[in-house]
């Protein structure tokens, strides 16, 4: 049977350049069994209940805060090191429809540590909402995407191995979780120092969360104790903050739709 060429789409070409770099990454993932119920519990008992995708956003975010692993990247300008950055700045992955096609797009969220849960959602909601090219990383990926190949490679390569640049604009850790769909990716790739993920949530608050991590950076034992913690963070700091809310409905379930 004779088949037809399609051309590739901007999105698409995006998501090549980011597999590019990342397949490049000597990647290592670290899971946990975690017992989420008193988070389940407050998250129950409110009548707008918080997303998942944002409590572990801000749980992570926390943990990021305490565990400077979390916010350091290996650079490879000057010279290959080490940069650490002051706070966390997250990626996260939003499935978006663009000119008849599913794209998966990525958007930023600086500090989420200092943001409350209201204020996540509402940034998320917004992000997931909002026509694709009023978002300003959105509207900046679609246009480097229709330059030519060698010259998206180099910026991206650059933007990836100079400190500050790095974080400012593809951030310093990436959430991609498909659990709302009942599944969960094993292998997700990201040129980030990590990517973590967790699949669907039991009625008794048990899941598995995973983290991969640049072993460049850091090592399994350093991850294996950062899961305890973050497990201890959902359960402590964030049950507390979702006990406290009391805000109206329409705002609080938002979370990522659909994200890869």
């Amino acid at each position: 049977m004779r088949g037809r060429a399609l051309k590739l789409s901007g999105p698409r070409r995006l998501v090549g350049d980011l597999m590019r770099f990342s397949i490049r990454v000597p990647r290592v993932t670290v899971q946990r069994q975690m017992n989420l119920g008193p988070l389940l519990n407050a998250r129950m008992e409110q009548q707008s209940r918080p997303s998942w995708t944002v409590l572990f956003l801000k749980g992570y975010a926390l943990l990021s805060l305490e565990t400077p692993e979390l916010r350091r990247a290996y650079i490879k300008l000057p010279i290959p090191q080490l940069y650490e950055y002051p706070g966390s700045i997250a990626s996260i992955a939003h499935e978006r429809e663009l000119d008849g096609e599913r794209a998966v797009l990525l958007s930023l969220i600086k500090n989420p540590e200092r943001r409350s849960i209201v204020e996540l959602a509402a940034l998320i909601e917004a992000t997931r909402t909002r026509p694709v090219m009023e978002i300003k990383e959105f509207r900046r990926a679609l246009k480097i995407a229709r330059l030519p190949g060698p010259i998206r490679w180099l910026l991206m390569w650059l933007g990836l191995n100079l400190g500050r640049p790095r974080g400012r604009h593809f951030g310093t850790f990436q959430l991609s979780v498909y659990s709302g769909l009942g599944a969960e990716s094993l292998n997700p790739l990201t040129p980030l120092t990590t990517i973590f993920n967790y699949g669907p949530i039991d009625d008794q608050g048990t899941v598995t969360v995973r983290i991969h991590y640049d072993h460049r950076v850091m090592d399994g034992a350093n991850v294996a104790r950062a899961l305890e913690r973050f497990e201890r963070i959902l359960n402590g700091d964030i049950a507390t903050e979702v006990a406290n809310l009391a805000e109206p409905a329409g705002v609080m379930g938002a979370g990522v739709s659909g994200a890869a």
